[in-house]
């Protein structure tokens, strides 16, 4: 079994298209979106970290929701811009682990956050009396240390379920970066009981997440009833952006990895969401309708206001 598990020492990965006046069009295209994730993220981290807001639950977990997202595309998207270009798109067997351990490590931390921020909204939304109790620092640190554990260990099985499976032959992952279900087709053994439990390990951490996510909503909507418009207005222009990005990162997950072990061409197509565009968009639906982020940049970046509040002195 090690032998021939050592027969494949790369990988070669097909990509998006075979295409070469695509894959240029494509490099255009991810590298700036890849720029765009780095920029629209960091001003995040910063403006968040460098200002007050920080303290505040809803805040803290945006923090660490684009600090996820960074991390994440990171793992895939400069690859995938570098392979565009390249003649030879091949990765090796231990790098090609690395990547898979990293994508689900960061991307399972970044639904658990999910999670915590749609328990947030409804400590917020529902018990309002109750918020700054129930969600205090030592709450919400602990919340978010809950999120790497669970992360870690998610991770940690589907690289040993990965890392178990004999390679002896064919070496061609038709995708753009290396996952469970295009590795099990290139193993040469019977694959039936790795892909179940590869299968039960993401779809139990996606299915259970989106339905704490569901129901967290439809709570919040019932006690929606008790609010008066102005307050209804406020809580639904919060949790619009939240579901926003749930149903970016969520949807392609569920339809990816919430059936039996077998892949499809449209899999690049939807991985394209959860990798490059749900992490792209995150910074513009946080900021662009959120008021207290807007104030909260011009403090930290202005440096006009800085200025004349110094020489006013």
């Amino acid at each position: 079994m090690e032998n021939n598990r050592n027969n494949v020492t790369e990988f070669v990965l097909l990509g998006l298209s075979s295409d070469r006046n695509l894959q240029i069009f494509c490099f255009g295209l991810f590298l700036s979106c890849y720029i765009a994730i780095l920029l629209g993220n960091f001003l995040i981290l910063i403006t968040v970290r460098g200002s007050p807001l920080f303290k505040q639950p809803m805040y803290f977990f945006l923090f660490h929701l684009s600090l996820m997202d960074v991390c994440y595309t990171s793992t895939v998207t400069p690859k995938l811009v570098r392979d565009l270009l390249s003649e030879k798109k091949t990765i090796s067997f231990g790098d090609c682990m690395m990547q898979l351990f990293d994508m689900h490590f960061f991307g399972s931390i970044e639904v658990f956050i999910l999670v915590g921020m749609a328990y947030d909204r409804y400590v917020a939304i529902c018990k309002p009396l109750c918020y700054m109790i129930v969600m205090n620092e030592q709450r919400c640190n602990t919340m978010v240390v809950i999120c790497w554990g669970a992360g870690l260990l998610h991770s940690m099985v589907q690289l040993l379920l990965a890392i178990s499976l004999p390679f002896c032959g064919p070496n061609k992952i038709d995708h753009y970066f290396c996952d469970v279900y295009p590795l099990l087709e290139l193993a040469c053994t019977d694959t039936h009981l790795i892909g179940f439990l590869i299968l039960a390990n993401s779809g139990i951490v996606v299915l259970i997440s989106f339905i704490v996510l569901v129901f967290s909503y439809v709570t919040i909507l019932v006690c929606l009833r008790n609010l008066s418009s102005e307050g209804r207005r406020k809580a639904l222009s919060t949790c619009a952006s939240h579901i926003t990005v749930v149903a970016l990162f969520f949807l392609p997950c569920i339809f990816i990895y919430l059936r039996p072990a077998q892949t499809f061409p449209e899999d690049k197509v939807f991985a394209l969401f959860y990798t490059v565009i749900a992490p792209m968009f995150n910074p513009l639906i946080y900021t662009l309708r959120n008021r207290e982020m807007k104030m909260a940049m011009r403090k930290v970046w202005c440096w006009k206001p800085r200025l004349e509040g110094k020489s006013g002195r």
